[in-house]
């Protein structure tokens, strides 16, 4: 039983309780009854302290709970049988094997015993009945909350102005993962968020400094994913979900670098593997392989309808031309390392005009200073990945790179962005300085526009040359609780304005 459910049970076992609590001193008149030499009056509790110093049952107890250490004092004076029973079976509760002597107490307080077993085993019935009416048994919860402190500065060079508009912040994130099963094979992924970082120092895109663990719900308790997935046979995994990303309905992730910024997650959050959450459906294949540790192939493919819920706007609801994303990954690998090619098909035919900024959102663009525009036609994106890591433990790490270039149909209008690239590279080393410590280092390029629609091909963007980084220190206080100091920066990243930004942060992530 989870502690939750522990506190959750306690008040009513406690109520429960009671009347076993109460057997040794208010006894039941019928079930002792063979046991007075009273007339069926009772006018004192001493009728029923049949068990003296001087008898053999009460020595016998008395060198049984020194015997099995299972009496918090020896007893004094004398017993009821009820009293001397409770304590039988307390000392021999869980013995496997019982000696002559503990035999004959067990004869001796036969009826008692039988009658404090009947009154703990409806208290365990009962207990569970109101276990299965609070939570349900193929259900399991967990969650995580990170704390987060810290902040960043920003110099901005253009015109030869400088400025600092960074401040301390102090925010949350609040994760609660409830994953059923109804085979053992299946699950029902739900998972529900908050947190108040929509006005913090990472509760923005613009400058690279949002953070994996970001979120904007204004303390606002969502169901942000929700999905279901089954195996068909051996080889295939198949999902179904109102709320999924494409990203969680492959065989494998692309990537195996834990990332404190966002930007740096799935081997770079770009390309085909740029966020986008709604309806969908997906399916992988995975080769069979005898050996696990031996290379395998694997297949996955799924599409992603925006707007999915929505059947008001023109162009929404799913499978419509308005707005897609079709994913399809390959990659070989076993399980230190592995090299996969991502191809997505990106449809945003905004026909009304109303999901014009969702349609930018999906091409990831950062060229709005200099009169650009993302256009709001189709895309491709292509994201390169590979990874490695060592067999053992030691000054060589993790490595994990990436790679994505994005190829935009837009409309053909005056500088409009047609192409986008980014790269990163990810080190990890496990067990630094302390077991179960981790040290991470990540530093690459966002998303840039490398080809805007009548100018000259090549690096037109002025954020074409930015460079991102971040490093951390993950240091492990319990199973549950991690402290991670991390800092991040980056020049040039956002189009013309130079921006060059340096950060910080402590990050605190409790895991229940």
């Amino acid at each position: 039983m989870k502690l939750f459910q522990q506190l959750l049970v306690a008040p009513a076992a406690l109520g429960l309780m009671a009347p076993i609590a109460a057997t040794a001193a208010e006894l039941n008149i019928n079930d002792v009854s063979s046991y007075s030499d009273s007339t069926g009056v009772v006018e004192s509790i001493s009728q029923f302290s049949d068990v003296y110093p001087t008898d053999w049952a009460y020595q016998a107890l008395t060198d049984l709970a020194e015997r099995h250490g299972c009496a918090a004092a020896d007893p004094s004076g004398s017993m009821t049988r009820y009293e001397a029973a409770a304590l039988l079976n307390k000392c021999l509760g869980n013995v496997a094997q019982v000696n002559e002597e503990e035999r004959r107490l067990i004869n001796e307080f036969g009826p008692e015993l039988a009658v404090i077993k009947g009154r703990i085993d409806g208290l365990e019935a009962r207990v569970g009945e109101f276990e299965a009416g609070m939570f349900s048994t193929t259900t399991k919860l967990t969650g995580k909350t990170y704390f987060v402190l810290g902040g960043y500065g920003r110099d901005t060079n253009s015109g030869n102005a400088e400025q600092d508009d960074g401040s301390l912040t102090f925010n949350y994130t609040t994760q609660l993962n409830l994953n059923t099963s109804f085979t053992g094979e299946d699950l029902l992924y739900t998972r529900i968020k908050t947190g108040n970082f929509s006005n913090s120092a990472f509760g923005s895109k613009t400058y690279g400094n949002y953070l994996s663990a970001t979120n904007n719900n204004a303390d606002a308790l969502k169901v942000d994913k929700i999905w279901y997935q089954f195996p068909v046979g051996e080889n295939f995994t198949v999902w179904a979900g109102p709320k999924i990303e494409n990203y969680y309905m492959l065989a494998s992730s692309p990537s195996i670098y834990k990332p404190v910024m966002k930007q740096f997650a799935l081997g770079g959050n770009s390309g085909a593997y740029a966020a986008s959450t709604d309806g969908g459906f997906g399916v992988a294949w995975t080769q069979s392989v005898d050996d696990p540790t031996q290379p395998r192939f694997a297949v996955s493919t799924n599409i992603v309808s925006k707007g999915a819920s929505n059947a008001t706007d023109e162009g929404g609801g799913i499978f419509t031309d308005a707005q897609q994303k079709w994913l399809t990954k390959f990659e070989y690998g076993a399980p230190r390392w592995q090299v996969s090619f991502a191809v997505a098909n990106e449809m945003c035919n905004d026909k009304s005009g109303t999901n014009t900024e969702s349609c930018k959102a999906w091409q990831e663009y950062y060229a709005t200073d200099k009169g650009n525009n993302a256009g709001t036609g189709n895309a491709t994106s292509y994201s390169a990945r590979a990874y490695w890591k060592p067999e053992d433990v030691g000054m060589i790490p993790a490595i994990q790179v990436g790679y994505d270039v994005r190829d935009i149909d837009d409309d053909d209008s005056q500088d409009s962005v047609e192409a986008t690239a980014a790269w990163m590279v990810g080190l990890m080393w496990d067990d630094v300085f302390v077991d179960g410590n981790r040290a991470g280092v990540a530093f690459g390029s966002r998303a840039h526009a490398t080809e805007i629609q009548g100018k000259h091909e090549g690096n037109d963007d002025d954020a074409a040359g930015n460079f991102v980084w971040e490093a951390y220190y993950d240091y492990k206080v319990s199973d549950n609780i991690t402290v991670t100091p991390a800092v991040f920066g980056g020049s040039d990243v956002s189009t013309g304005e130079n921006d060059d930004i340096l950060g910080g942060l402590v990050q605190t992530t409790f895991k229940f």
